[in-house]
Parts: structure tokens; C-alpha cells; sequence
């Protein structure tokens, strides 16, 4: 069944001052994890509320439940040492800082579902569609595998993956018997195969971005293998970075474009589009008929808010490439890759988000 959303947002969102405290106060020892969760809840239903109000066509809780977008491996499956990779940020307060994702320093072990809080409330509420959105395995690999220490346990990048495929594929297959509907593979780490600069680096390091990207993508799609599609969509989301309106890859979907859009099988791709770092749409001439693009045409990086005439005659230029109805409007990422959120305010996030609701309306009716 695939969701024919226009109005869709990629998933996180701002999280209310009042939660951000209470997890601090949670860290602190300060409130029980029953009442973090709690504050969690009432956090959740204020979000899904705004979005009903709006006109969303698709729903999120907002990762209200997470430290960033992927910590919830970490938190639900044994193996995951402290330690964590180094990637150079751009933008307000860039640098080198290490990552929320850890190093893999046991052999992993699976302790329980990575989103077994978050679907019951999302299914108490009655929002539908809404939303999962699960890391995919391949992130894991160029973040988790440290030589020296991960090759003690996984005698290479494969051995890895494939138990990375495994803890991601156990946990889709449970959500669709839970009845989601909608599945989100968050794949940041595939803008490192279309930026010039880390390709570079790849092959000097003796690596092959093109080799490596297609492992990758061969890893992902094992893991939504066998998942009966008329009831359920998949998508994919690839952003170059998003933390504190930071980025760290740059680079257009061309070196990528064929292999991603023809091997890997998704219904839905959720692609960055807000600025100039993204490249053309040209590549979205390589999209097979029948697969729906999400053009991330507003920013959640700062509080500019973009111009509905601009982001009509934008979706008019990529549908050139794609078929109007196979186009839907969204932010370019989400609102808060990690707890503390991106430069903007709560009114900035819900100002876009109406927009755009609006647009999408006033472009597909």
C-alpha cells in the first residue's frame, strides 16, 4: 500500500524546553524513568495535536524519546562501547567533534525492539499514517568498525553488516506485524559516496567509494527483504548531516544517483534539496516510474522562512524529471537530529511545517 503523502516532514522534531529538562534531570538522577516517560507522552500528544491542526499527511513522534536519531541501537542491543568516531562539522560552531554513534567493541547482541515505546502511543493517539523511522544497518559499519578493536570480534566489514542487517530486518518485521505502515530508513552516511572531497579520501586510504556504496545498499535492502508491500511503504531518507544546523558532506546525487535510485528498494526517497550543496535535480531523471520523491525543499538549518512561490516553481522544475504525482514537498531533514535541536525556534519549526502543508495543498490539491 504505498502512502501517497504530499505534506510529509522526515521526522524529529523540536523538543519542548520543558522535556529537555526533564532529561537532564532523568541523566541527573534527579526523576525516575517513569516520569521521564511521562513528560515523553505529553511532549508526543502536543506534537501530534499541531500536526493534526496543520494538515500533515503523515505523522511523527518526534523522536521525543531519543537522544538523537540513532542512539536507540546502542540503547537496545549489547556490543556498543563508549567510544565514538571523529567527523568535521560545518556551519555555527563547526569543527571536529566525535559522533553519537559508538564503536562496535563486542559481538552484538540484540536485548529488546529498538521502538517498542514509541509505537503504542503513535497507535493510541490514532494518527495514521504515521511514521517509524529506524537507522539503517550500513551506518553502522564506517562509524561502528575500529580497527583493533571491532576486528577482535568481527573479522571484517561484512561480518558486521550482516548482524547489523539482522538486528534492523528483526525489528521491521515486528513493526509490520505491529501494523505500521510506514517504514523510514535514515541513511545520512551514503552522502559520504556523493561528496567529492570523501571519495577522495576514500581512495587514498586505498578504499573504493563505489564498491563500499553498493555494500551498503546490497545491506539495506537485505534488511527490508520479505516485507509484504501492499500493506506497508518503505522509504529511504539521505541528508548530508544535521546537528545544531551543522552539516558535514556536500555534493550532488549524481556519483550515487543510478545505483540508489534503481537497486534500492523503497517506495518513497526523502532527499535533501534546500540549498545549493544538494546539486540539480537532474538525477531524479534515473528514478524509476512508479517510485515517489519527497523534495526536502525547506530548511530546518535556520529560521528563514522559504517563499511558497519559490517552492512551487521548484516542484515544477523536478517534475521535469518525475511525474508530479510522484512528488511530495517536505522539510529537508528533521528538526532535531539530536535533543538539543537545530538553530531555530518552536514557532520557526511549526511556521515551515504549515508551510509546508500549504503549499502542498495549493500544488496537489
Amino acid at each position: 500500500m504505498m502512502i501517497r503523502a504530499r505534506a510529509e516532514q522526515v521526522g524529529s522534531l523540536l523538543r519542548p524546553p520543558e522535556l529537555l529538562a526533564a532529561r537532564s534531570a532523568h541523566a541527573g538522577g534527579r526523576i525516575d524513568a517513569a516520569e521521564l516517560r511521562a513528560r515523553e507522552d505529553a511532549a508526543i500528544r502536543d506534537a501530534v495535536a499541531r500536526q493534526r491542526q496543520i494538515g500533515m499527511d503523515v505523522f511523527a513522534d518526534g523522536e521525543m524519546r531519543r537522544a538523537s536519531w540513532l542512539t536507540g541501537m546502542a540503547e537496545a542491543v549489547d556490543g556498543f562501547e563508549a567510544d565514538s568516531v571523529l567527523l568535521e562539522w560545518h556551519g555555527p560552531g563547526g569543527g571536529v567533534e566525535k559522533t553519537t554513534a559508538k564503536i562496535v567493541g563486542s559481538l552484538l547482541r540484540k536485548r529488546r525492539k529498538l521502538t517498542e515505546h514509541e509505537v503504542p502511543l503513535l497507535k493510541a493517539l490514532g494518527a495514521a499514517p504515521f511514521k517509524i523511522t529506524l537507522p539503517a544497518p550500513s551506518n553502522f559499519v564506517p562509524t561502528g568498525f575500529k580497527p583493533g578493536v571491532t576486528d577482535r570480534h568481527y573479522k571484517n566489514r561484512e561480518a558486521l553488516l550482516a548482524d547489523l542487517v539482522a538486528i534492523i530486518k528483526d525489528e521491521i518485521q515486528w513493526l509490520v506485524s505491529q501494523g505500521v505502515s510506514y517504514i523510514q530508513l535514515d541513511a545520512p552516511f551514503y552522502s559520504h559516496y556523493l561528496d567529492p572531497q570523501h571519495r577522495e579520501a576514500m581512495r587514498q586510504s586505498g578504499g573504493d567509494p563505489d564498491a563500499d556504496f553498493e555494500a551498503a545498499a546490497a545491506g539495506d535492502n537485505a534488511a527490508m527483504a520479505g516485507v509484504p508491500r501492499e500493506n506497508v511503504t518503505l522509504a529511504v531518507h539521505i541528508c548530508r548531516g544535521n546537528s545544531r544546523s551543522r552539516w558535514y558532506t556536500e555534493g550532488g546525487y549524481d556519483a550515487i544517483a543510478e545505483k540508489l535510485f534503481a537497486r534500492l528498494d523503497v517506495d518513497r526517497f526523502l532527499l535533501e534539496y534546500d540549498t545549493e550543496r544538494s546539486g540539480t535535480f537532474e538525477p531524479l531523471r534515473l528514478v524509476p516510474h512508479g517510485k515517489d520523491v519527497v523534495l526536502g525543499l525547506v530548511t530546518t538549518k535556520e529560521p528563514r522562512l522559504e517563499s511558497g512561490d519559490d517552492l512551487r516553481r521548484r516542484i515544477d522544475e523536478a517534475a521535469r524529471y518525475v511525474p508530479l504525482e510522484h512528488l511530495a514537498l517536505s522539510p529537508q531533514c528533521g528538526f532535531a537530529s539530536v535533543a538539543s535541536g537545530n538553530l531555530l525556534s518552536m514557532d520557526d519549526q511549526w511556521r515551515k511545517l504549515e508551510l509546508v502543508a500549504g503549499t502542498a495543498r495549493a500544488v496537489w490539491g
